[in-house]
């Protein structure tokens, strides 16, 4: 038991703690983007398979983390990485506001929850690069402190997704707030991608910019989309009764 005190004084140092700390503040905001998909794309499921869909989005969520975990020294040297992510991530958040209601479509439920799975994954792998990056830094090499970070993110995914799945059950429109999270976090990824970063340190306003821009084009359009979806039927009325 002696080498077990010595080895539990030796790892949970102040600093350890301090870095362990920092890095559960970094999952619960860098988290929560993944719990914001995880429920904007079960959001249309069926009841039966909004919680299938939470689970194993969680960890396809996890295991892309931990894939990038192995390999972030090598996707650091992709250059226009972050630039093309957050492009990428600008789409999807467009894509999950105007995806139809009800979870039924002409290829049936399964393929529903296969195409949410699909979105799930891809946006996970965009928004994974900082939050690698992130827990990374936090933890300064130290390989325990990774895991723990990827151990910590997995219940606030789950407890995340399924607290915002029940919002939009009864506030639809809170689909709007997550949507525009995952606008910031792209225009965050764009900006801080080295390509970039240099224009954009010479002309700080850019940013400011990109961000109101960003917003009301995905939260925009994809509004005007939904309100005309919603309209169509209503146009067609007529025809119907007769």
């Amino acid at each position: 038991m002696e080498w077990l005190s010595a080895l539990a004084a030796e790892t949970f140092t102040m600093q350890f703690l301090m870095a362990l700390g920092a890095i559960i503040v970094i999952d619960i905001v860098l988290a929560g983007d993944n719990a914001i998909v995880i429920a904007l794309a079960a959001r249309n499921l069926p009841k039966h398979l909004q919680k299938k869909a939470v689970v194993w989005g969680t960890v396809g969520a996890i295991v892309v983390r931990t894939l990038m975990t192995l390999v972030v020294v090598w996707l650091l040297k992709i250059p226009g990485l972050l630039l093309v992510g957050g492009l990428a991530l600008l789409w999807i958040a467009y894509r999950l506001l105007t995806a139809g209601e009800g979870g039924h479509d002409e290829h049936g439920g399964t393929v529903t929850f296969a195409a949410a799975l699909k979105t799930i994954i891809i946006a996970d792998a965009v928004m994974g690069v900082d939050n690698v990056l992130a827990v990374a830094g936090a933890a300064h090499g130290n390989f325990l402190l990774v895991i723990l970070g990827l151990l910590i993110s997995v219940p606030i995914m789950v407890w995340g997704s399924r607290l915002i799945l029940a919002l939009l059950g009864k506030y639809p429109q809170i689909m709007y707030i997550g949507a525009g999270v995952l606008v910031i976090t792209s225009v965050k990824m764009v900006s801080g991608e080295p390509l970039v970063a240099p224009y954009v340190a010479a002309n700080p306003w850019i940013v400011w910019v990109a961000y109101p821009l960003a917003l009301i084009g995905v939260l925009g359009g994809a509004r005007m989309v939904n309100q005309a979806r919603t309209a169509k039927p209503l146009s067609h009325s007529p025809s119907e009764a007769v």
